[in-house]
């Protein structure tokens, strides 16, 4: 359900049909402000959490901070929202500047922050090193069977490498976003609230079979849940309105009714992450705006 003014109002209707049961899982939150962090080293501070599919990793980093992955076993995502970085990755060095996105390639990759700042790492779930330092590292134990099985896209027509991508894209009428894809992720840099979010605007709905993470880098949200009822008693849970600050991160459970709320003051900035990509978003001409460089799956 989404407002008419909501590029998402153009989506094709999810087929309706009676409530599966037994799909019903908990959310996923971290608040990464008033929690201990998972590393805690020369490299300054990380904290972690996991979806079924993903992991993310949000760094806060000490200026000439060396991260590396060893036999990454797939391409991850790297979100510079405030500082840039150097990458290395198959035999290539690349500066990438801050306010970016960065895709890198499997294998071994190593990132140096010159002068520190924040940075957000998405790998997925086979970088079982991180998985199991999620503090919610078994929160997966029982199977969702209504999420597929994790399958990576297409790769680029000449191979994976080291890309990056300016987030500073202008507004657009009719796009939702700033929307980027890889192999493995799907990430939307919304457009910030400067101020609270129009509550007469708001967007409820759901998904049937994939999660949803919503990381916020600045201000306050609350994010609003709703579990549909079923005919097993079990799959019912009460409403929830949940009042986070940044930096955190929530992972909504499919079929939940979800949606988010600035509430902030000042600039409110939240990215949805999506393991792996979407197609619905994928098939809307110009949504995603690296489309040229990787095939839609």
């Amino acid at each position: 359900m989404y407002d008419k003014s909501d590029p998402r109002a153009a989506l094709a209707p999810a087929a309706a049909g009676k409530p599966k049961t037994g799909l019903i899982a908990e959310e996923q939150l971290a608040t990464f402000y008033d929690s201990p962090p998972q590393i805690a080293d020369e490299t300054g501070r990380t904290w972690l959490v996991r979806g079924h599919n993903f992991v993310v990793a949000y760094s806060d980093l000490k200026p000439g901070a060396v991260l590396t992955r060893s036999g990454q076993p797939d391409e991850y995502v790297v979100l510079l929202p405030d500082a840039g970085a150097e990458i290395t990755a198959s035999g290539e060095t690349r500066h990438v500047p801050a306010n970016s996105i960065a895709f890198v390639p499997p294998g071994d990759s190593q990132m140096v922050m010159p002068k520190g700042g924040n940075l957000v790492r998405l790998l997925t779930a086979r970088s079982t090193d991180l998985v199991d330092l999620c503090p919610n590292a078994g929160a997966y134990d029982q199977p969702r069977t209504h999420i597929p099985e994790f399958q990576a896209w297409p790769e680029p027509a000449d191979g994976l490498k080291i890309r990056h991508y300016s987030l500073d894209v202008p507004k657009q009428e009719g796009r939702f976003g700033r929307i980027f894809r890889c192999t493995t992720f799907m990430v939307n840099m919304l457009d910030a609230y400067d101020g609270p979010r129009d509550t007469s605007k708001m967007s409820p709905h759901h998904h049937d079979d994939f999660e949803q993470c919503s990381l916020l880098l600045e201000g306050q949200y609350t994010h609003h849940l709703r579990w549909p009822w079923t005919t097993d008693l079990a799959d019912w849970k009460d409403d929830k309105a949940i009042s986070v600050g940044a930096p955190s991160a929530i992972i909504i459970p499919p079929p939940a009714i979800h949606t988010s709320r600035a509430t902030g003051a000042g600039r409110n900035q939240m990215v949805d992450i999506f393991c792996p990509p979407r197609v619905d978003f994928s098939k809307k001409p110009g949504w995603v705006l690296n489309e040229e460089d990787y095939p839609l799956g």
